[in-house]
């Protein structure tokens, strides 16, 4: 692909579909993990366990870096990801399981690794494997909770546009394992190899912390509930309610001495994979702007926003000059009405490009794609889609109106048939949501 200065004689897709793929290679496990990993112990176990859309990738990375220093023999472990995430590994076990509700294939294989992370000695280690989607994979009730319970809850936060933060506050207080509660279980030493899914790489927060130290509360889950008028089990605000009281002991908070054996190592960001896309646009000639790797909020509010910083370039060449590439990273939210959430088709980032393009118009020269590095966008089974200026126009020729597809939350329907989504099957890493908007 060869490009003039000014932008000019681009293929402006193929441009964007190879600015993701170098994003999410920024995030690859098997790129990555090796150079974090600590020696394994010479005479006790290495044991590997972890949760999430990485989790099989990050398992066999861990394998073939330990063969290649000859200690193949004494690593193991479990761990958990998503239906269809799996791959074939030595001595790594992969269950998968459901996400974003969970299941009960997944509560069994957390049950599991929290039985093998406690016969561990001192001598052993503790590998913990982390990445996006640990929440729901990694899922096991605390007592008086039920799965139902759990499943119910989950479905409530997701139909309710909570963040996933905060989704995670609530779920950290419903759980066994997360919430430092794992690193709690352990007397070995402990390494988490982490790939953050969440805006501001907070680690508490990604897949509900199990090795790190939990700042939040009872209480605050509680008010989360409140804020967003959530409607969940009775058991469940009983158990909350029971925890505020101090009748249930509250997660590991900083400062715990179980934390001194603990290392979390972040070892892959929604930055880091923004930073090797701008390299993509810069070589071509596009000057980048990463407007930040943490923007959440309503999809469509956002690309609301986006759409009036792009008509300020176009007429007025500022705040920056075109040729130019707007990138974000972070994770939106879609709420659904409670009659509407089943037939929603599609997911943030679709949601937001189709926003993008109502708001735009069919704008000359204005081109731009979203898509989850994890390769599935909400409810159906692509990464995203890609807009342009016949965006409006293809989809009217095929009996569908814009504003209409959006207020049904049905974007994945129009970018379906217009043929612009964007399907990469699941990619094995998850560093959230990857959004460029390219102006020539």
């Amino acid at each position: 692909m060869s490009a003039r200065p000014d932008g000019s004689g681009l293929d402006p897709r193929a441009l964007l579909l190879e600015s993701f793929e170098a994003a999410v290679a920024a995030a690859d496990p098997l790129r990555i993990v090796a150079a974090h990993l600590p020696p394994a112990v010479a005479a006790g176990r290495t044991l590997v366990v972890g949760a999430g859309k990485a989790a099989a990738s990050m398992a066999v990375a861990v394998e073939r870096a330990y063969a290649a220093s000859g200690h193949r023999s004494n690593v193991e472990g479990l761990v958990v990801t998503r239906y269809a995430h799996g791959l074939p590994t030595q001595s790594v076990r992969v269950i998968e399981a459901g996400h974003p509700v969970p299941d009960e294939a997944g509560e069994e294989a957390a049950g599991e690794i929290l039985s093998q992370v406690g016969s561990l000695f001192p001598d052993d280690r503790l590998i913990v494997l982390v990445s996006g989607g640990g929440s729901s994979l990694l899922s096991l009730p605390a007592d008086g909770i039920s799965m139902a319970d759990l499943k119910a809850t989950t479905q409530e936060l997701l139909r309710c546009g909570a963040p996933i933060t905060e989704m995670n506050v609530v779920r950290k207080h419903l759980s066994r394992i997360q919430g430092g509660r794992l690193a709690q279980a352990c007397v070995a030493p402990v390494t988490t190899l982490i790939v953050s899914d969440v805006a501001g790489d907070d680690p508490s927060a990604i897949a509900s912390g199990p090795t790190v130290p939990d700042p939040s509360t009872y209480g605050d889950a509680l008010a989360i509930l409140r804020r967003y008028g959530a409607t969940v089990p009775p058991a469940v605000l009983a158990h909350l309610q029971a925890g505020d009281r101090g009748e249930i002991p509250e997660t590991p908070k900083p400062g715990d001495p179980v934390f001194a054996r603990v290392d979390n190592r972040m070892i892959a960001t929604a930055h880091d994979s923004l930073a090797a896309a701008a390299e993509c646009f810069r070589a071509r000639g596009i000057q980048p702007v990463i407007l930040g790797d943490t923007v959440t909020g309503e999809a469509r509010e956002v690309a609301r926003v986006y759409a009036a910083l792009v008509r300020e370039i176009r007429a007025y060449n500022a705040p920056f000059a075109a040729p130019v590439a707007l990138i974000s990273g972070g994770e939106c939210t879609v709420t659904l009405p409670k009659d509407g959430a089943g037939k929603a088709r599609g997911g943030r980032c679709s949601e937001f490009l189709l926003s993008l393009a109502v708001e735009l118009g069919g704008a000359d020269g204005v081109h731009a794609i979203a898509a989850d590095t994890d390769g599935i966008d909400g409810s159906e089974n692509n990464a995203g889609a890609l807009a342009d200026p016949t965006t409006l126009a293809r989809a009217e020729a095929a009996g569908l109106h814009a504003q209409r597809q959006l207020d049904a939350h049905d974007a994945w329907g129009l970018f379906h048939a217009i043929g612009d989504l964007v399907v990469t099957g699941p990619t094995r890493t998850n560093v959230n949501d990857y959004r460029a908007i390219l102006i020539l």
